[in-house]
């Protein structure tokens, strides 16, 4: 089973060491010792800790879709020619590229600081591991 130290298990979750160790200590999280005496967190364990804390912005669409891969955020940038555009969307700590026509920037009213949602309905997704991950 996968172990990460207390230092890696807060870059992973977006905090810092020490909020790891307080969470060790309240029992938020269990950590033991691994064969160098370092304090880990079992992979299972943290996946599952990191899913309870996840907390996205409420959806502001209000639109039912099938597509469960929902981003919330903000435009961070527009680069549209007269045809295509490019838009970023900065989603938590997730920045997210989109390709679209330069009109439906325009009608969406896309620009730097609006609040939008990136939907992802993909049939392929590549999931990649760390080399000695598993």
């Amino acid at each position: 089973m996968p172990q990460f130290r207390l230092s890696e298990a807060a870059r992973l979750l977006g905090v810092s060491d020490d909020t790891v160790r307080r969470w060790v200590r309240a029992g938020q999280l269990t950590a033991t010792d691994d064969a160098a005496g370092r304090k880990v967190v079992d992979g299972a364990q943290l996946a599952g800790f990191a899913r309870a804390q996840a907390t996205a912005p409420d959806d502001p669409s209000a639109v039912g879709r099938s597509a469960r891969n929902r981003f919330v955020g903000l435009v961070t940038e527009v680069i549209a020619d007269k045809v295509m555009a490019q838009v970023e969307l900065q989603c938590g700590a997730h920045r997210v590229v989109s390709l679209m026509s330069t009109e439906a920037v325009r009608e969406l009213g896309l620009r730097p600081g609006v609040l939008a949602v990136a939907v992802v309905k993909a049939t392929t997704v590549v999931v990649e591991t760390p080399e000695g991950s598993s």
